[in-house]
């Protein structure tokens, strides 16, 4: 019995589909995650290329749309068990070069900015409260890392009642064993995985 058959014998993988209001989250494509010498490598480059016309068409149709960085104090006083785990990334503080959004991804006027401590989008921050103001029902979730900050971001998408996506090319991690594995847990449990064409063609009509 393969693994996928193991998960399907069980009732995992539903379909949670797409609802009435769809946003798109873009987590963590800041400089620091392009580069292997700090946190980057993988397929975070690709991912980030094909974010690229997504952001494009999620602006043309108007959709609220969301951007996150991970930022702490100069001295690193909030800092909390996170960055215990993983103290580098105490160097992504707020005028740092690591912890800028990608020249191609740059927020525009209207769209959220959200400054994190936590892996997940949602934790000790207002992205919870702006997608019920925009009574946003679907969360398309691009970004990195796959089996972090977009994992995290993802179960507590969840956790909110969302109907989440992930968008599979649009999202990357430092290593493609990481990301395989949490893309296969994400899509049998958490979230449908498509592609930035497939969300594209199924919400032209919106």
């Amino acid at each position: 019995m393969s693994e996928l058959d193991i998960y399907k014998r069980q009732g995992f993988a539903g379909s949670v589909g797409i609802g009435a209001q769809p946003a798109l989250v873009i987590v963590d494509f800041v400089l620091g995650f392009t580069d292997p010498a700090h946190f980057g490598g993988g397929n975070i480059g690709p991912a980030i290329a094909r974010t690229v016309g997504l952001l494009a068409e999620a602006r043309a149709r108007r959709w609220p749309i969301a951007h996150t960085r991970v930022v702490y104090a100069d001295d690193g006083s909030d800092a909390g068990s996170f960055a215990r785990k993983a103290p580098g990334l105490l160097k992504l503080t707020e005028t740092s070069p690591l912890s800028q959004i990608v020249d191609e991804l740059k927020p525009a006027p209207g769209e959220l900015l959200v400054r994190k401590r936590q892996a997940s989008a949602f934790f000790g921050t207002e992205f919870a409260g702006w997608l019920a103001w925009h009574r946003v029902d679907t969360l398309f979730v691009t970004g990195c890392t796959t089996s972090g900050c977009v994992r995290a971001t993802v179960v507590d998408a969840v956790s909110h009642n969302m109907r989440t996506i992930v968008v599979t090319d649009c999202v990357g991690d430092r290593a493609i064993g990481p990301h395989e594995a949490n893309l296969f847990d994400m899509g049998q449990k958490y979230a449908d995985l498509m592609t930035a064409d497939e969300v594209l063609a199924a919400t032209a009509a919106r």
